[in-house]
Formats: structure tokens, sequence, C-alpha cells
């Protein structure tokens, strides 16, 4: 859930902008657990991970290279030319030190699809990362904030007041959840946060923002969306591209 598409990698060539997704977790009993997701992209210092990738790149390109070229290959030939690649990637994985070869096997599809070309020697090879934070109601924007102050930080050249250790245990231990139709303000890396939690009477928090959905969307697709859901027909939202977000409709 944190990495759903598994690790990527990429290069200097291609965009490095930290990305943010959120998820829900419904358990048994009903209660549900929220998580919110800041990826971003290091760079990779392993030699060994960075030579088994140019490896597995021209691989790549010359199976790539090879069934284009095939005017009509029979089933029997892809099965004969997988095989090769196979052995070899297991062959390469096991090379490895045994949690490199596990991040390199479990990204393997990330990378091919993300890097168009790899030059060890001209590129920097960069793999994902994430920071995860769970709550107990969808704080989404406080989430959002903290997991990109804490990035910012690992990232800044300036150390912060505190050691890193000291934020994480703050939000997991020290930061109470806000009363019922009350505000909490709390000190994130770099700066305040807020988050609210909506009283008794009130609707459900819905922090979601409604304008990423339309622009998502569309205005007549989100249309057909909200009459369904008023007509209480399941609704099924379905995307190629990057993770949809989560939204409510609320019945009154």
């Amino acid at each position: 859930l944190c990495l759903p598409r598994g690790l990527s990698f990429r290069t200097q060539a291609d965009s490095l902008d930290p990305q943010f997704h959120s998820f829900t977790i419904a358990s048994d009993d009903g209660t549900r657990s929220y998580g919110f997701v800041h990826t971003f992209y290091e760079e990779v210092t392993s030699p060994q991970i960075i030579t088994a990738m140019q490896t597995l790149y021209q691989m790549h390109h010359v199976e790539h290279h090879s069934s284009s070229s095939a005017s009509s290959p029979s089933s029997s030939t892809c099965s004969s030319a997988s095989t090769p690649s196979t052995s070899s990637m297991d062959s390469l994985a096991s090379s490895l030190e045994e949690s490199d070869a596990e991040s390199l096997t479990s990204g393997v599809s990330g990378c091919l699809g993300c890097v168009g070309s790899f030059d060890a020697a001209r590129d920097t090879l960069y793999v994902s990362k994430a920071l995860c934070l769970f709550t107990p109601l969808p704080f989404l924007q406080a989430s959002r904030q903290f997991l990109a102050q804490l990035h910012q930080a690992v990232t800044s050249q300036t150390a912060p007041p505190l050691p890193l250790e000291s934020y994480v245990y703050n939000i997991l231990y020290e930061v109470p959840l806000p009363p019922p139709g009350r505000s909490l303000r709390f000190h994130g890396v770099q700066g305040p946060i807020v988050c609210q939690r909506p009283g008794p009477g009130e609707l459900p928090l819905g922090d979601y923002p409604l304008g990423e959905a339309f622009s998502l969307l569309g205005v007549n697709n989100m249309v057909k969306l909200l009459t369904c859901a008023l007509l209480e027909t399941q609704v099924l939202l379905y995307s190629k591209g990057k993770p949809m977000i989560q939204f409510s409709v609320y019945f009154f």
C-alpha cells in the first residue's frame, strides 16, 4: 500500500518530484485506520545495484530489439527466449547482497518502465522511498504537511533544532487527538500544523479536496458519479495512471 507499484528506479532525466497518496485499512470489527504516504527519490550509492541495473537495462534493450525485429515469433520461440533472461536475472540477483537483491528484484518492473535509458558512466540512478503515517481519523492535510516537513528536514543541508527521532516520537506518542468539535495545533518539524475534528452533530471529516476530484474526473463524470451515489448505485473507480484521490459522499 505504501509502494503499490513496487520500487521505482529513475535517472536525473526523469521527474523526481515527491508524490503523495493515501489509503484506508478496514478491520474485521469495522474500525478503520488511514495511511498517508510521501514518496520521494533518493540517489542510489550501492555500486552493486548500479552495475546490476546497467546489466538489466542492456538485457531489456536487447530483448525489446529482438522481439520487435522478429516478424512472426512462435510460442516456442517466445518461451525459449524468456528462459535465458530469467536465469540471467536470477544469477545476477544472487550475486548481490541479500538486501540489495530483494530491492532490485522487487523493483525490476518499475525501473524498466520508468528509465528510458541508463548509462552508469553518465547517469545518476535514483530509487523511490516512502514515509508513511497512520492515523485513526482521516487527517489528510495535517499528515501531508508533517510528512513533507519531515522529508525536507532529511534532505536539508541545515539540521533541524532537534533530532529527527524526536519529531517522530512526538507525533506518535505526544500529540493527542483533538476533542470532537475542536481543532488542534501542534509543531511539526519546520512549522505549526493544524488539524480539525468534527463534533458529534456534524458531518464526518472530509479533508480530501473536491477540486482534485473535479480536475481528474471532469464535471460531467462527477455529476454522473454523484447521481449514481445518491441513487445508491454501486460505483467502481478504475485508473491506469496516478492513484485516485479518496473522497466521501454523504447521504442526508
